[in-house]
């Protein structure tokens, strides 16, 4: 039987998130005007925040930029054109439970439903896990269609977050992986290192690094703020493992939306040994629409980043389309900025 001392701290973290609105407000001594809103949209998605993401918000400010990533707003109940459950019409794209199949060489492993963190414009906090997870005796229907198709060249585990499985799972799944001849690498996409950097620990700098795929870690950081020294020593513990570690991000209205912003998180990334790969336009789901930053703006945004950064820390700004062979990249550019006329001086986003 397991004790409390051979428990990981990730894990013990993990179990030990704040699920109660009433419980993240007081924690910030935020106005308890907050809270109805909070409790009826957190009644349709829930709040799920671990205390180490929390301690790198600013108590007393409602517009903290990760606060309002993990805060259910009133917004959130407001259907809008447009905006649907499944925004990336994935449900079923694999004929197995578990499979994921997009794009051409790579097939996507839906690991677990479970979150260490629940974002708000998250694309699948509609996504039916019941019936489309890998988990729970499904990885050996996956694991066998994997096997089979020998167009496949890559997997990436997602979820959910693969990283709340424990790693002795993981281990297994990915020697079973890796027994498949066709397969060259293996895709890790998680959010658990950012927000509970405890869990870059020796179990999974062993796993992960002891596969004869060429392994990728994707991390998900929206603001430089998440970016603390903790953060900084998980993703170069991951780097020193011989891991190929990127980051991708979401663009987001009242969070990221500025150059200045977007530039310095794409500096702290790097600082901690991570490429930023992509800046994601919002995916339309429903309850998500407040964090929607329009297609031009975008564009302007990413023009001036490109002026102020060096190429390798420009993230591709893209768009993912349901039925497209691959995301959609959107090219920046400054004729955007006259759409914006005097608004742009006033932003300087051009």
């Amino acid at each position: 039987m397991s004790t409390q001392q051979d428990t990981p701290a990730w894990r013990r973290q993990l179990s030990e998130a704040i699920q109660q609105p009433e419980r993240l407000l007081d924690r910030l001594g935020l106005p308890a005007s907050l809270l109805p809103p909070a409790v009826a949209a957190g009644g349709l998605f829930r709040l799920r925040v671990p205390e180490a993401f929390v301690r790198r918000m600013r108590a007393g400010d409602p517009d903290d930029p990760l606060l309002k990533q993990v805060l259910p707003v009133g917004a959130e109940l407001c259907d809008v054109a447009g905006f649907g459950d499944d925004p990336l019409q994935e449900t079923g794209r694999g004929g197995t439970p578990g499979v994921i199949e997009k794009y051409r060489g790579r097939s996507l492993l839906v690991t677990t439903g479970a979150c260490a963190v629940n974002c708000r414009y998250c694309f699948r906090r509609h996504f039916p896990y019941q019936q489309e997870r890998g988990e729970d005796g499904r990885w050996t229907a996956a694991l066998r269609h994997l096997a089979f198709d020998e167009s496949v060249n890559e997997i990436i585990l997602s979820g959910g977050d693969p990283l709340v499985l424990d790693d002795q799972r993981l281990s297994e799944l990915s020697d079973h992986l890796q027994d498949i001849p066709h397969l060259k690498r293996l895709r890790v996409h998680t959010r658990l290192p950012i927000v509970i950097p405890d869990r870059v620990n020796d179990a999974l700098l062993r796993w992960l690094s002891g596969s004869r795929l060429t392994t990728v870690v994707v991390l998900h950081a929206n603001h430089p703020n998440e970016i603390d020294a903790s953060v900084r020593q998980a993703a170069l513990r991951l780097r020193g493992a011989g891991i190929t570690v990127l980051n991708q991000s979401v663009l987001l209205a009242g969070i990221n939306d500025d150059a200045e912003t977007l530039c310095a998180l794409s500096e702290r990334l790097f600082e901690a040994g991570v490429l930023p790969y992509y800046l994601h336009l919002l995916d339309p789901v429903r309850g998500a629409a407040h964090f929607d930053v329009p297609e031009p703006r975008a564009r302007a945004l990413a023009a001036d980043m490109a002026a102020r950064l060096p190429g390798y820390l420009t993230p591709k700004l893209v768009r993912e389309e349901p039925g497209e062979p691959n995301k959609t990249l959107i090219a920046p550019g400054s004729q955007d900025c006259e759409e914006f006329g005097q608004n742009a001086a006033v932003t300087g986003i051009c």
